[in-house]
C-alpha cells in the first residue's frame, strides 16, 4: 500500500526558479505559473495535483514573487500536509506552512485567544466520545457503543454545517440525511453536550474551526493581523469542504482573490460529513476572472483501467457529472480488467484470494495489492480466504472481524449460552443451529431486517448478520452441530487469523481507500444493494455511490479486478444481480456507456478580463446583481448580500443596526453558538438599511432563509417597528 506520490525528480533542490518548472507537462506548468489573481485547478485523479501545486509554491518562492511565510497550503489529512512539507522542502521553499484546516486555526487561536478573550484556550478534547455518552445519560438516554459513535457524527455534521440543535430536526430533513435516532432525541443530547463543555471548560475539534471563525469576524483587528501574515492560499482537495471550513478561508482571505484551489467534483464521497463541492463548481461564479487549469493526464493507471473509469462516469447524472473531466493516461497500455461472476460470497472470496496467491507468487509485492468492499461488514469473508490461502494482510480504516466489540460480546452470549442453554428461556422455542443463534444474538441487537442508514449501527447489524450466516453455513455442512460445536468453529476462525503484517495485502473499504493506490486492486461485491448501497434512495445517493465506485477504480495502477456473486451462500437462491453502474462496461452487458457533451478536457481557461479581442465565455443567463446605489454589477457575495457596493454611501438606521447586534448577542448566548450563526454581520446591515415591515420584505434580504425567517422573523420585524422581541406588533 502507498499513497498516491512518487518520488521528487530533484533529489537536490532545483537551482533555480526555471528548474523548478522541468519535467512539468504543460499544464502542470501553466497551474505553477498562474500565481496572480484567483485559480481553479480541475484535476482528475492520478494526474499529479500535488506535484502541480508544490511545484506552483515553490516556483513562486524561488522567483521571490511570494514570500515564503506569507504562504498558507491547507489540506485535510496530516498524511497529506506532511507530504506537502516535505515535497516543497526537496523544491527549496522552505517555511511555507502547510496544514490541515484545524492545525492552522488552532495555531491562529491559541495565539489570539488571549488578546481576543481573555486567559488561557479552553482544553481541547482528543475523543468526544465520552463527553456524549454523559450528555446522554444526563438525557436518561440509553446508547450502545455503536449508536453513540452515530450521535456523535450526527454532532460533528451539526457543527461543520453550522447547525445549532434547535435547528438540527429540520435540517436533517432538508437535507435528506438519514438520522440514527429520533431527531429530537439528538438535538437535546446536541445541546446538553454544548451545555457540558461550557461546564467542564474545554472545546471539542468543531469548536476550533467555530471559534475561529467567530474571532476573525467579530475582531477586526485581529482578522487584518491574520491577513497581514498571509497573502496567499492554497486548498486541495477543495470538493470536500464543509460550509464551516468555507467560511474560514473567506475570512483569512478578506476582500483579496489570491487563492488557488484543486479538487475533483467526481471524488466527492463524503457528503455525509457534510463535505460539498458546490464551493469547487461554484468558483468561477464567485470568481469570474479566475484562470482555470484542467489536469486530465493521468500517470498512474494504464489506458485499460482509465477507460473503465472514464465509462463510469460517462454514465453518471447531476451536477457534478456535468464537471466531470475525461481522463488520459499516459502509461503504457496494460491488460484489460477483469469481471468475473461467482455463485455465492464464498466462492467470490475464494476466487479472489486464489488470484491474489498466484499475483503474489509472480512477484507482485503482497503490499502492492488491496481488496476493496462497500462495507466493513464484508472483510471478514476475505480474511479468512487469504488466511485459507496463507497471504498476510492487513485492515485499514477496520478492527479485525473478531475484534469488533460486537463480535467479541456475541461470542460471550453465544459461548454462555451453549454452556447453560437449557436454563435459557430464549432457546425454548428453537429447533436448529441457526435459530438457536438468532435467538442468541437477537438479545445482542440482530434483528430480521437491517436498519435503515448506514453508519455503526448498520455495521453492527451487518456483524451479526455475518455470524447467522455463518451458523447457516455451518449446519449446512454439518447438520448435527450443535450450538457448542459453532462457538468451537468461531474459536478455531479467530485463531487463524493471525495478526495483520505491513506487508499484507490491503483489506480496506472504499472511503478509506481515497488518495492510495496500488499495482492491483480487487473491487468485490459490487452487486445491486450493495454497489450502490440499499439505502441510496435518491438520486444524489445513487450518484455519490457511483463515484465511489469510480474512486476504487482509479486506485489501480495495473490490474483490477471487478467481481459480484449472484446469492449470498452456497446453492443459495441466484437473485443478485451485478450492480448497474457497470452496464455496457462488462463484457456481455448492455447500456448506454456514453452521452454528448459536459466531459471536461485538459487545458486552460483564462478569466474574462473584457480586453480587446477578448470574448466572454457563454454562460446560463441569470439577472446580474446591481448596486441600488450606482447600479454597478455586483460579483463581491458581501456586497451582493447588502445589494450595493462597499464604496457607496449607506441609508443604514446606524441605532437599528446596534438593536439587532444586541438582540444577536443574546440569542447567540441562549443557543451557545457563535453571533454569526444568528446572522451575519453583512445580513444585520442589510436589514437596518432595508427595514423590512413584513415578512415578505424580510425574506428577500440574502442571508435570511426559510429557517431563520421562521425562527427569527417576528424579533426583527419588531425590532424594525421599534418595538421590543415578543411583543405583539398590532399592540392587541
Amino acid at each position: 500500500m502507498t499513497a498516491a506520490t512518487h518520488s521528487s525528480l530533484f533529489p537536490q533542490a532545483p537551482e533555480s526558479a526555471d528548474a523548478v518548472l522541468e519535467g512539468l507537462d504543460p499544464e502542470q506548468r501553466e497551474v505553477a505559473t498562474a500565481l496572480h489573481g484567483p485559480v481553479c485547478v480541475l484535476a482528475g485523479a492520478g494526474t499529479g495535483k500535488t506535484r502541480a501545486i508544490t511545484h506552483r509554491i515553490a516556483y513562486g518562492v524561488r522567483a521571490g514573487i511570494l514570500q515564503p511565510s506569507s504562504v498558507l497550503a491547507v489540506t485535510f489529512t496530516n498524511r497529506a500536509a506532511g507530504e506537502m512539507r516535505g515535497r516543497l522542502r526537496q523544491l527549496g521553499a522552505q517555511g511555507v506552512q502547510a496544514r490541515t484546516f484545524h492545525s492552522a486555526a488552532l495555531r491562529q487561536l491559541q495565539f489570539f485567544w488571549p488578546k481576543a478573550i481573555g486567559g488561557s484556550l479552553p482544553r481541547l478534547v482528543d475523543r468526544k466520545i465520552q463527553l456524549v455518552a454523559d450528555a446522554a445519560a444526563a438525557c436518561r438516554i440509553r446508547l450502545d457503543r455503536g449508536e453513540l459513535r452515530d450521535v456523535t457524527a450526527e454532532i460533528e455534521w451539526s457543527k461543520v454545517t453550522q447547525t445549532v440543535p434547535a435547528d438540527y430536526a429540520p435540517a436533517v430533513v432538508k437535507a435528506g440525511r438519514e438520522s440514527p435516532r429520533d431527531p429530537a432525541e439528538i438535538a437535546q443530547i446536541y445541546s446538553v453536550y454544548e451545555d457540558l463543555k461550557r461546564d467542564r471548560a474545554v472545546i471539542d475539534f468543531e469548536d476550533v474551526l467555530l471559534l475561529t471563525v467567530a474571532v476573525l469576524q467579530d475582531r477586526h483587528d485581529i482578522a487584518d493581523q491574520v491577513r497581514a501574515q498571509y497573502q496567499h492560499f492554497v486548498v486541495d482537495e477543495y470538493q470536500d469542504v464543509s460550509p464551516l471550513q468555507q467560511r474560514l478561508l473567506e475570512l483569512w482571505l478578506g476582500d483579496r482573490d489570491s487563492l488557488c484551489v484543486v479538487g475533483d467534483a467526481s471524488q466527492t464521497i463524503y457528503s455525509f460529513t457534510g463535505a460539498t463541492p458546490d464551493h469547487l463548481l461554484d468558483f468561477r461564479t464567485r470568481h469570474p476572472g479566475a484562470t482555470v487549469v484542467k489536469l486530465v493526464r493521468d500517470y498512474r493507471s494504464t489506458p485499460q483501467v482509465v477507460h473503465l473509469a472514464n465509462g463510469l462516469l460517462a454514465q453518471a447524472r447531476g451536477r457534478a457529472a456535468d464537471h466531470r473531466l475525461e481522463l488520459v493516461s499516459q502509461r503504457p497500455a496494460g491488460p484489460e480488467p477483469v469481471h468475473t461472476e461467482y455463485t455465492d460470497e464464498p466462492a467470490e472470496a475464494e476466487g479472489a484470494a486464489r488470484r491474489i496467491r498466484e499475483l503474489v507468487d509472480s512477484g507482485v509485492p503482497a503490499a502492492e495489492i488491496a481488496v476493496l468492499f462497500r462495507t466493513n461488514a464484508q472483510s471478514e469473508t476475505y480474511e479468512q480466504a487469504l488466511a485459507d490461502a496463507g497471504v498476510p494482510y492487513q485492515l485499514r480504516g477496520a478492527e479485525r472481524f473478531f475484534d469488533r466489540p460486537e463480535v467479541r460480546k456475541a461470542g460471550v452470549a453465544l459461548r454462555a449460552a451453549a454452556r447453560f442453554g437449557g436454563n435459557d428461556a430464549l432457546l425454548d422455542d428453537t429447533v436448529d443451529l441457526p435459530s438457536q443463534v438468532r435467538a442468541v444474538l437477537s438479545g445482542e441487537g440482530w434483528t430480521t431486517t437491517p436498519p435503515a442508514g448506514s453508519g455503526a449501527v448498520r455495521e453492527r447489524w451487518e456483524s451479526l448478520a455475518a455470524l447467522v450466516n455463518l451458523a447457516q453455513d455451518v449446519a449446512a455442512a454439518r447438520p448435527a452441530a450443535t450450538l457448542a460445536d459453532f462457538v468451537a468453529e468461531l474459536d478455531e476462525r479467530a485463531n487463524a487469523q493471525h495478526a495483520p503484517t505491513v506487508q499484507g495485502v490491503t483489506l480496506a473499504s472504499l472511503h478509506s481507500a481515497k488518495g492510495l493506490e496500488w499495482d492491483a486492486v480487487f473491487l468485490v461485491g459490487v452487486a445491486e444493494g450493495m454497489m450502490p448501497i440499499t439505502y441510496a434512495k435518491t438520486d444524489e445517493q445513487i450518484e455519490e455511490e457511483r463515484r465511489l465506485l469510480y474512486v476504487g477504480v482509479t486506485r489501480a495502477r495495473e490490474r483490477l479486478y471487478v467481481s459480484w456473486s449472484l446469492s449470498r451462500t452456497p446453492g443459495g437462491r441466484p437473485n443478485r444481480r451485478p450492480s448497474r453502474f457497470l452496464d455496457g462496461l462488462r463484457p456481455g452487458s448492455t447500456g448506454t456507456v456514453g452521452r454528448g457533451g459536459g466531459a471536461g478536457t485538459g487545458g486552460v481557461e483564462r478569466g474574462f478580463s473584457g480586453g480587446p479581442g477578448q470574448v466572454a465565455p457563454r454562460r446560463t443567463q441569470r439577472t446580474p446583481a446591481r448596486c441600488r446605489v450606482c447600479g454597478r454589477t455586483l460579483t463581491d457575495a458581501g456586497e451582493m448580500k447588502l445589494m450595493r457596493c462597499d464604496g457607496c454611501p449607506s441609508d443604514m438606521d446606524e441605532g437599528l443596526y446596534e438593536r439587532l447586534r444586541e438582540w444577536r448577542a443574546d440569542q447567540a448566548r441562549l443557543s451557545g453558538q457563535p453571533a454569526f450563526c444568528v446572522f451575519t454581520d453583512r445580513t444585520l446591515m442589510a436589514i437596518a438599511e432595508s427595514a423590512p415591515d413584513d415578512d415578505r420584505e424580510l425574506a428577500r434580504i440574502p442571508g435570511v432563509g426559510m429557517r431563520k425567517l421562521n425562527r427569527y422573523g417576528a424579533d426583527v420585524l419588531a425590532i424594525c417597528a421599534g418595538q421590543e422581541p415578543g411583543e405583539d406588533p398590532a399592540g392587541d
